[in-house]
């Protein structure tokens, strides 16, 4: 397994090992010990979620303000690209986004830790996407930013696409409450 670091402080790139033949192919896509050996900070999962979407869907981008989420995310069939936005107050990457395609082909994950917004648009004509929550959802304590944020500048690779109404309600990152955003912990 290989981790690497990605441009945003704390969101980890993770390629597992997978053993593949003639009848297909077996990885792990958790173990705590192994990916804390490989330098996966030391987390507690409390909730796994699953999504299925069709292509063209775009969902995000979600973030949790008190009780903040880390996702461990993956697609198990399809494929999406993945984008994370630092909507830490004091960072030095604040409005900055890392993007990366995820299928079931290159068995990427990535890791989003709390303080990231997060969001994924579909690519495949179907798609499983998988996560695993360090905190639990609560739908009070929900927000998200408008996922075609031009200061933010996500390049989202279909120009096309169908969101939640609830997703086409949110607010630029710029004109959101500070006191609505997490705090950079250094």
């Amino acid at each position: 397994m290989k981790i690497e670091k990605t441009i945003l402080d704390g969101v980890l790139l993770i390629t597992p090992d997978v053993f593949g033949d003639q009848r297909g192919f077996f990885l792990e896509t958790w173990n705590k010990d192994r990916y804390s050996k490989a330098g996966f900070p030391d987390v507690n999962f409390v909730q796994d979620n699953h999504s299925r979407s069709k292509k063209g869907v775009l969902r995000g981008l979600h973030y949790q303000l008190k009780k903040p989420q880390g996702k461990l995310v993956q697609v198990y069939r399809g494929s999406v690209f993945d984008a994370t936005v630092d909507i830490r107050k004091g960072s030095p990457t604040f409005g900055k986004w890392f993007g990366v395609e995820l299928n079931d082909k290159n068995h990427l994950q990535l890791w989003v830790p709390p303080g990231f917004a997060h969001g994924f648009c579909v690519l495949s004509d179907e798609v499983d996407f998988c996560y695993k929550c360090t905190e639990f959802y609560d739908p009070q304590d929900e927000g998200g930013v408008i996922w075609n944020d031009n200061e933010i500048g996500i390049e989202w690779p279909l120009k096309e696409v169908t969101t939640s109404e609830k997703d086409k309600k949110y607010a630029l990152l710029s004109q959101t409450s500070i006191e609505k955003l997490p705090v950079f912990n250094v």
